[in-house]
C-alpha cells in the first residue's frame, strides 16, 4: 500500500489505543494469558458482588414484607376488637332507656321498650365474647408491653361493664325505680365509652404503625432498588471498561504491528513500530523492528550488488561483442572463399562457427538489454510507427525457419491499430522473440497465428502456436531470467532470456504480457500496449 495511507492508518490506531490506562495495562510485566485470566476473574467478582447485593436487597424486602404482614395481622385483630366495642357502645346507645336517648328524645327508636331487656342481654353476651379476645394466648401474636397494658385495661373495663350490665338486667327484672336504672345505664355508657376508646387506641396506634411501616417500606424499597440499579450499571460499565482497556492493550499493538508489516511488505524498511507492552506483543514488536532493520540492511546490500551486477554485465557484454564481431566477420570472409577454396569439412566447421557466434551474439544482446533495464539505463525512443509493419517484418524473419520445419505462419492485423507510439526497435524485438519461440516449439505440420486488434482501449497482439503448451505452474516462472520449461531445456536451444527481455520492454511501454492455453493444445502469448500509446486509432 502507499506509504501515506500506511502512515495515516497508523496515526488513527495510535489515537485509539494510546491512552494512559491502556499503556499502563500494556506495561504490566505479565503475559497476555495472565492478563486475560485476571480480567475474567475481576469481571466474575464484579458479577458476584452485584449478585450478593441483589440478594441482600431481596432479603431486606422480604423482612419488610414479613414485618408489614405481622402489623396487618395485629391491625386486623385490634380492628375487630374496636368493632366489637363499637357495637357494644351502639347497643347501649340504642336502648331507649339509655341517657343518650333521654337527652335526645327526637331520635329515640319507636316501639323498643319491650326489647330493653333483650338488648341488655345482647350487650352482656357481647361482653362475654369480648373477654377471650383480649387474652394474649388468643391473639396469635405477641403484643408489645404497651399493648399488654391497654389489653389489661380493656379486660378490666369489660369485667366492670359486665357487672354493671348484670345489675341493669336485675333492676329491669325487679322493676327498680327509674332513677336507679338511669344511674346504672349512665355508668354502663361511661364504661362502654372507656372500653371503646381503649380498643380504638390500640387499633389506631397499630394502623398508624402499619402505615408508617408501609411508607418506610416503599421508601426503603425505592432507595435499595436505585442503589442496586446504580451498582449494576456501574458494574456493567466497569466490566465494559475493563474489557475495552484490555482488548485495546492487545489489539492496538497487533494492529500497529500489522501496519508495520504491511509497510515492510510494500518495501518501506525505514520505520519502527512503537509498542510499550512488556509481554509477548512487546517482544514481537521488538523482533519486527529488528527484522525491519535487517531487511533494510540486506535490501541496500542487494541493491548495491544488483547495480554492480548490471554494470558488470553491461560492461562485459559490450567488451565481448567486439571480439565476437571479429570472429563473425572473419568467418564470413572465409565462408565466401575470399582467400581460397574450402573443402567440405572446412565449410562445415565454418558453418558451426557462424551458428555458434550468432547464438552467442544473441545471448550477449539479451544480457545487455536486461542489464540496461535493471540499471535504469534503457531509454525508449518514442515515435509513431506502424505496428502492422513490425508484425509483418517479424513474420518474414521467422518464415524461412518455419518453412524448413513445415510450420505455417499467418498474420491477421486490423488496420485501425496503426499508427502506435513507442520504441519501434524494442517492439520489433518483442515480436521476434515471441515468434521465434512459437516456431521453435511448434512441431512439423503445425501453425503459428499472429492476431493484432484493439480491445477495451488497448492494442493487443496475440501469438498462438500448436506446440506442447505451458503448464499453469510455469506461466509466471518462464518470464524470469534464465528460466525455461522442461520442453525448452530438452530442446537445448535457447538461454531463457527472450521472454524476460520481452516482458521488460512491454512493461517499459506501460503494457502487460502473459501466456494462456492448455497443456498439449498449444500456447498463446499476449502482450498489450495501453490506449495512450495508440495514436489516431479508430
Amino acid at each position: 500500500m502507499p506509504e501515506r495511507s500506511v502512515h495515516a492508518r497508523a496515526q488513527r490506531l495510535h489515537g485509539l489505543s494510546d491512552s494512559a490506562l491502556v499503556r499502563g495495562i500494556g506495561r504490566l510485566p505479565a503475559k497476555v494469558h495472565t492478563k486475560l485470566v485476571i480480567a475474567f476473574i475481576a469481571t466474575a467478582l464484579v458479577v458476584v458482588v452485584v449478585g450478593l447485593i441483589g440478594l441482600r436487597v431481596l432479603g431486606d424486602s422480604n423482612e419488610r414484607v414479613e414485618r408489614l404482614g405481622a402489623l396487618q395481622e395485629r391491625a386486623n385483630a385490634f380492628g375487630k376488637l374496636e368493632s366489637d366495642t363499637r357495637s357494644i357502645r351502639l347497643l347501649l346507645w340504642e336502648n331507649p332507656g339509655s341517657e343518650f336517648f333521654k337527652t335526645n328524645p327526637s331520635i329515640a327508636p319507636v316501639g323498643r321498650q319491650e326489647n330493653d331487656i333483650a338488648i341488655d342481654y345482647a350487650v352482656r353476651n357481647a361482653l362475654v365474647r369480648l373477654v377471650p379476645a383480649t387474652r394474649v394466648s388468643s391473639l396469635g401474636f405477641a403484643p408489645t408491653d404497651a399493648e399488654r397494658v391497654v389489653l389489661r385495661n380493656v379486660r378490666d373495663t369489660t369485667g366492670r361493664l359486665s357487672v354493671v350490665m348484670e345489675q341493669i338486667i336485675d333492676a329491669g327484672i325487679r322493676g327498680a325505680p327509674d332513677e336507679e336504672q338511669r344511674a346504672l345505664r349512665n355508668r354502663a355508657n361511661e364504661l362502654a365509652t372507656t372500653l371503646y376508646q381503649a380498643a380504638g387506641q390500640l387499633a389506631s396506634t397499630t394502623r398508624a404503625t402499619a402505615e408508617d411501616e408501609t411508607a418506610q417500606n416503599a421508601s426503603s424499597y425505592t432507595s435499595q432498588r436505585n442503589l442496586f440499579i446504580g451498582l449494576a450499571v456501574s458494574a456493567i460499565a466497569l466490566a465494559l471498561l475493563l474489557g475495552l482497556v484490555l482488548s485495546s492493550s492487545v489489539i492496538g499493538p497487533i494492529q500497529r504491528i500489522d501496519t508495520r508489516l504491511a509497510a515492510i511488505a510494500s518495501g518501506d524498511f525505514s520505520g519502527h513500530v512503537n509498542v510499550s507492552n512488556r509481554d509477548e506483543l512487546g517482544a514481537l514488536a521488538t523482533n519486527v523492528n529488528r527484522m525491519s532493520d535487517e531487511l533494510d540492511r540486506l535490501y541496500k546490500e542487494l541493491e548495491t550488488a544488483s547495480a554492480h551486477k548490471s554494470e558488470f554485465l553491461a560492461s562485459m557484454s559490450h567488451e565481448l561483442r567486439t571480439p565476437l564481431n571479429a570472429i563473425i566477420g572473419f568467418s564470413q570472409v572465409l565462408r565466401e572463399r575470399m582467400f581460397g577454396e574450402l573443402n567440405a569439412k572446412q565449410e562445415e566447421y565454418l558453418d558451426d562457427i557462424l551458428s555458434s557466434a550468432y547464438h552467442l551474439l544473441s545471448l550477449i544482446n539479451d544480457v545487455l538489454d536486461l542489464s540496461k533495464v535493471e540499471a535504469g539505463q534503457t531509454q525508449l525512443e518514442i515515435a509513431p510507427f506502424s505496428l502492422r509493419d513490425a508484425l509483418e517484418s517479424g513474420v518474414v524473419m521467422v518464415r524461412e525457419r518455419a518453412s524448413v520445419e513445415s510450420v505455417r505462419v499467418e498474420l491477421s492485423a486490423d488496420h485501425e491499430i496503426d499508427p502506435v507510439e513507442g520504441d519501434e526497435r524494442r517492439i520489433r524485438q518483442v515480436v521476434f522473440n515471441l515468434l521465434s519461440n512459437a516456431v521453435k516449439f511448434t512441431p512439423a505440420g503445425g501453425h503459428v497465428d499472429v492476431i493484432a486488434a484493439r480491445h477495451n482501449g488497448e492494442v493487443r497482439v496475440a501469438v498462438s502456436d500448436t506446440g506442447p503448451g505451458v503448464s499453469p505452474e510455469d506461466r509466471e516462472r518462464i518470464f524470469e531470467e534464465f528460466q525455461q520449461t522442461e520442453v525448452g531445456v530438452g530442446l537445448g536451444d535457447g538461454t531463457g532470456l527472450g521472454l524476460a527481455v520481452a516482458k521488460k520492454f512491454v512493461e517499459l511501454h506501460g503494457g502487460r504480457i502473459w501466456v494462456g492455453g492448455d497443456v498439449g493444445a498449444g500456447s498463446t502469448f499476449v502482450f498489450t500496449l495501453p490506449a495512450g500509446t495508440a495514436a489516431h486509432a479508430g
